[in-house]
C-alpha cells in the first residue's frame, strides 16, 4: 500500500470518528444533561460493560442490557444493546441473593460476591440509548422512573451502585474453589 493510500484511509477514518463526536455533543446538548453525567453512556457503547462516574456535584451509571431478536424463519437475527443512564441514581430496593463470580476492572481477578436478583431504583433523570446493529443507529430518549431490573442487569446496577458509594464488596476467589472431577 502506497503512503497516499494509507493516508486518505486514515483522513477517511478520522473524518467518520470527528462526525461521529460531533453527533454525541449535539446528542448530549438535545437532552440538555451535564457532559460529565454522559460519561457512563459513552463508556458502554464504547468499551461495553456498566460504567460509573462520579463527581463532586453528581453521580451517573450506566447498565447495559442485551436483547436478542432472532427470527425463526430466516435464522438471522440482531442483539440491540440497551444502556439505561442514571443522574444521581437512589435504590429503592433490592430482592433475592444470587452467588455469582465476577471481575472489576479494577481487579486482576474475578472474586465470589453475593448480589440481588431483582433491584428497583430511581433517579433526577434517566436516558434510555439503544444500540441497533441492524440499523446501525444509537436512539436516546428520556424515560420516567422508577424502573426494575432483575438477574444480569441487576448485579450491574448493584456492582455500579457500590462504585458510586466507595464500598465495593470482597468475596472469595476462584483460587479458593475445589475441582471435583466426575465419572
Amino acid at each position: 500500500m502506497e503512503s497516499t493510500e494509507y493516508d486518505t484511509l486514515n483522513y477517511d477514518k478520522l473524518k467518520k470518528q470527528l462526525s461521529f463526536n460531533f453527533a454525541e455533543n449535539k446528542a448530549i446538548n438535545d437532552l440538555n444533561i451535564k457532559p460529565d453525567a454522559f460519561i457512563p453512556v459513552l463508556f458502554s457503547l464504547k468499551f461495553g460493560g456498566d460504567w460509573s462516574f462520579k463527581t463532586s456535584e453528581l453521580e451517573a451509571m450506566a447498565v447495559k442490557e442485551k436483547i436478542t431478536r432472532y427470527n425463526e424463519n430466516t435464522g438471522e437475527g440482531y442483539t440491540l444493546e440497551r444502556v439505561t443512564l442514571f443522574v444521581n441514581p437512589c435504590l429503592i430496593s433490592n430482592e433475592g441473593k444470587i452467588l455469582r463470580l465476577e471481575k472489576c476492572g479494577a481487579k486482576n481477578e474475578r472474586e465470589l460476591v453475593e448480589r440481588p436478583f431483582r433491584v428497583k431504583l430511581d433517579a433526577e433523570e434517566i436516558v434510555q440509548a439503544e444500540l441497533n446493529p441492524k440499523i446501525m443507529e444509537i436512539s436516546l430518549k428520556r424515560i420516567k422512573g422508577p424502573l426494575s431490573f432483575s438477574g444480569s442487569a441487576a448485579y450491574g446496577v448493584s456492582h455500579e451502585i457500590e462504585h458510586l458509594a466507595g464500598c465495593e464488596r470482597t468475596g472469595k476467589f476462584l483460587w479458593e474453589f475445589k475441582y471435583r472431577v466426575q465419572g
